[in-house]
């Protein structure tokens, strides 16, 4: 008796263990399954926040966009400045070409174009061909520099001065922000307007310089002296914005940077994005150190403003940083 009673008690243990183990099992399956429902549900919506993840993702299936960036730089008689910024440039390994803007009363010479095809054949290396050219211009005026170009054959341009210099890697982290918001102005040097007063329905603005986007932490424009865009916006800078602004710009050398800023934020009704970078200048001061500069900025403003018939630049605080470089994030 005893021993049936213990079989019994022994069958009955085993069957409680087999319950709880079966039912552990269960448990478990169903925590991982709901688990997995919720990476899944979370992936699903940063797709949506992540909005540059997924352009990345089609331009990646895009032949076009797989393609390098150009440099269109722009120079004036300062030929070892020239020198410097192409041998840095030529370096960067996703750069496929190079367009001098020349406006100068004489062609480049011979001397120059062999000096400066020989940096760039030194500097390029990992067997890549980096092309150079000059773009002629007969006339001096700050427009030549978003003519349109036929024969680039990236969709990237990357706009720069002659006298400023980022390392190679900031510029790779630009073209990548680019890449994914490629109709958008990307660049490094942020600038802002804000409304000063309204008179009735009409709205004064105020051009702000780099100080006013460190205060306030807001930008709507990126200066084209070192920005990324689309190629597409040289036809529409010479061909269908208004000439009158074009004529502006030429008149008083100054301005046809914003002019560019108003034509993407007019096409795309979207703001810029500023990516930072280190920024060493390797010239003398510009124009923009020059007495009343600001004042003038506001008043190209006020203008491209009525020319366009209503004020196209957005204002962001978004910033793009590379994140292996920063602590915080």
């Amino acid at each position: 008796m005893r021993g049936s009673f213990l079989s019994r008690r022994t069958v009955q243990r085993l069957r409680q263990i087999s319950f709880f183990t079966v039912g552990s099992v269960k448990i478990k399956l169903g925590l991982c399954c709901c688990i997995a429902f919720t990476v899944i549900a979370l992936l699903s919506r940063a797709s949506g926040f992540m909005g540059w993840t997924n352009h990345s993702v089609a331009l990646d299936r895009s032949s076009a966009h797989r393609k390098g960036y150009a440099i269109v730089m722009n120079t004036w008689k300062r030929y070892d400045l020239l020198k410097q910024s192409i041998s840095h440039y030529s370096s960067c390994p996703g750069l496929e070409s190079i367009r001098i803007v020349w406006s100068e009363p004489n062609p480049p010479s011979v001397t120059l174009k062999k000096i400066l095809n020989h940096v760039v054949e030194t500097n390029s290396g990992d067997g890549r061909k980096v092309e150079l050219k000059f773009d002629i211009n007969k006339e001096d005026s700050l427009n030549n520099r978003f003519k349109e170009i036929k024969d680039l054959k990236t969709d990237a341009v990357f706009s720069i001065d002659d006298d400023v210099v980022f390392p190679c890697s900031s510029v790779e982290l630009a073209f990548n922000v680019w890449q994914s918001a490629p109709d958008t102005m990307v660049g490094f040097v942020p600038r802002m307007h804000w409304v000063e007063k309204s008179k009735g329905s009409i709205d004064y603005y105020i051009y702000g310089g780099w100080w006013s986007v460190w205060w306030t932490g807001t930008y709507s424009m990126v200066l084209s002296k070192a920005a990324f865009f689309h190629k597409k916006y040289f036809i529409l800078y010479t061909n269908e914005m208004p000439a009158s602004i074009r004529e502006y710009v030429t008149k008083n050398r100054n301005c046809e940077d914003i002019a560019m800023s108003f034509l993407v934020a007019n096409a795309t009704g979207a703001p810029p994005i500023w990516v930072k970078g280190s920024i060493f200048e390797i010239g003398s001061t510009g124009i923009s150190s020059m007495g009343g500069h600001s004042e003038r900025r506001t008043e190209c403003i006020n203008r491209f403003v009525g020319e366009f018939g209503g004020m196209p630049l957005v204002s962001t605080s978004v910033k793009a940083v590379d994140s292996r470089n920063v602590w915080f994030w």
